[in-house]
């Protein structure tokens, strides 16, 4: 085909093939010459016009030495990721050799072969860190978990009669000693809890939630929609800052099933504020015969104060008060794995263990051992045990020495600071202790927080004001020692 006279130099890009038209030094007349063509999907330029991009071939790559003992399948996938990311580099000049992208590629290898969900060290100063798992299980209760794992366990199986049993009985007792309801059932985690709950006692009736509790939990997900997705109807009522029992009382009707009081888990109102008494909301609900439903949230069995912290409402407290069935989390101030927790009024609980959603949302074995551990702990006494009560509970002495060890490691730039733990992962809410941490000034605070991050247990901190903060708080001595390992490795 001829081609008219180009006034500027031409792209014409497609999927699979690129042309370049050059028009000729002189601006005369004549047809633009193409200075590129494709070759076996690669482009291969015309050595007289410009240099040929060094991508070497897959096949190249995978006679390697450094991904020739690798496994065909991720060796491939490997080299076609570093090929994908260095093409753009050598179509632009960059003088690449092969081992350039073999290098690439071992890299990829190792990100591909290597476990996503693997140890971290918690140095951010979040106690409660939903992206790292929040609790950290106690010894006793991760033996639990790797024991029924590494075996058969009995789950649903009763040893002295032979015959199916009920994996609810492992937790049952425990659940109802430490917190005086009459009956449990344990789900996969609290969100479920509060589903499960709604659909079996208020599907296509109304639950009346009051607006200062509407609170949105992790993830984007909102407690007016778990309402809705359960079947039930929603009724605001009372303003943000101040509900009365009075809103309540006037917004009940016919179609009324259910009060839901909701634990404000990941913020504060504080001010001029106003809500019902539980005692007062539960005889409300039972004058009217509604059901009570008291979403707690951490999951709290003990005496916050102990630890230094405010008065956090703990599941019997709220058993107490008169719910009717009350919901937390296993995996936040109770610090067990997570789970959801549902106790309460024995008809309550079994009309919804009874319900077939609740097969859709069971504890497996695995959470089921680490919960029963954990529990066990509690009913021992044996609480210091726990690490989420353990952090908490740490000296400001020894926060300072393994700030002081950490800070000591690295050998540029680096001071012991003063700074604040917080709880997290919807747990007291903007409740701060003191703790010290390892102020570290590198070159680059992005550069050193990523190397740790990407070193084998990953490290995590934080960064504030172009230095890499380090809070010991939740890290126990010997995760101290192999951060300060990283930290001299790091700063040769």
């Amino acid at each position: 085909m001829m081609h008219s006279r180009p006034k500027t130099l031409m792209m014409m890009i497609r999927t699979e093939e690129v042309e370049v038209l050059f028009l000729p030094p002189g601006g005369g007349g004549g047809d633009a010459i193409p200075i590129t063509r494709v070759y076996q999907g690669r482009l291969n330029w015309d050595a007289a016009v410009m240099p040929r991009p060094q991508i070497p071939s897959i096949d190249s790559l995978l006679a390697h030495p450094d991904l020739a003992d690798a496994p065909a399948r991720l060796a491939v996938q490997a080299a076609r990721l570093a090929v994908d990311q260095l093409r753009p580099e050598a179509l632009a000049g960059k003088d690449l050799v092969i081992d350039d992208f073999a290098a690439c590629a071992k890299s990829a290898l190792i990100q591909l072969t290597s476990m996503r969900t693997r140890p971290a060290i918690n140095l951010t100063g979040v106690v409660l860190h939903t992206g790292l798992g929040r609790a950290r299980l106690a010894d006793a209760a991760a033996k639990a978990v790797a024991d029924a794992a590494e075996s058969h366990a009995v789950v649903e199986f009763d040893l002295e009669t032979g015959q199916r049993g009920d994996r609810q009985s492992h937790v049952e007792d425990l659940l109802c000693e430490l917190t005086g309801a009459q009956a449990s059932l344990v789900v996969n985690n609290c969100a479920s809890a509060v589903l499960l709950t709604l659909t079996a006692m208020a599907k296509d009736k109304e639950v009346i939630l009051s607006r200062g509790e509407m609170v949105e939990i992790g993830g984007s997900f909102r407690m007016p929609d778990i309402v809705r997705a359960s079947g039930c109807r929603l009724v605001e009522v009372g303003c943000t800052n101040k509900t009365h029992l009075k809103d309540y009382a006037d917004a009940c009707t016919e179609e009324t099933a259910a009060f839901l009081k909701c634990h404000p888990s990941s913020y504060q109102v504080v001010g001029f504020t106003a809500a019902p008494i539980p005692e007062l909301l539960a005889e409300l609900a039972h004058d009217r015969n509604l059901t009570l439903i008291d979403d707690l949230g951490s999951g709290c069995l003990v005496d916050s104060t102990k630890w230094g912290l405010r008065k956090e409402r703990t599941l019997a407290e709220a058993v107490k008060s008169g719910a009717d069935v009350v919901l937390a989390s296993g995996d936040k101030l109770l610090g067990g794995p997570q789970a959801g927790i549902i106790v309460g009024n024995v008809s309550v609980v079994k009309k919804i263990a009874k319900h077939p959603l609740a097969r859709a949302v069971r504890i497996d074995k695995l959470t089921l051992a680490g919960l029963e551990a954990t529990l066990r702990l509690y009913r021992e006494g044996r609480e210091d045990e726990i690490p989420i009560w353990r952090s908490l509970g740490r000296s400001d002495e020894s926060l300072r020495w393994a700030a002081r060890k950490m800070a000591g490691a690295w050998s540029g730039q680096a001071d012991v600071v003063r700074a604040d733990s917080r709880i997290g992962g919807g747990s007291l809410p903007g409740m701060v202790v003191p703790t010290w941490c390892a102020s570290i000034v590198p070159n680059s605070a992005d550069k050193l927080a990523r190397a740790l991050r990407q070193s084998s247990p990953a490290i995590v901190g934080r960064i504030e004001g172009g230095a890499v903060l380090l809070d010991p708080r939740t890290a126990e001595a010997d995760e101290i020692q192999a951060v300060c390992r990283k930290l001299k490795e790091l700063s040769k």
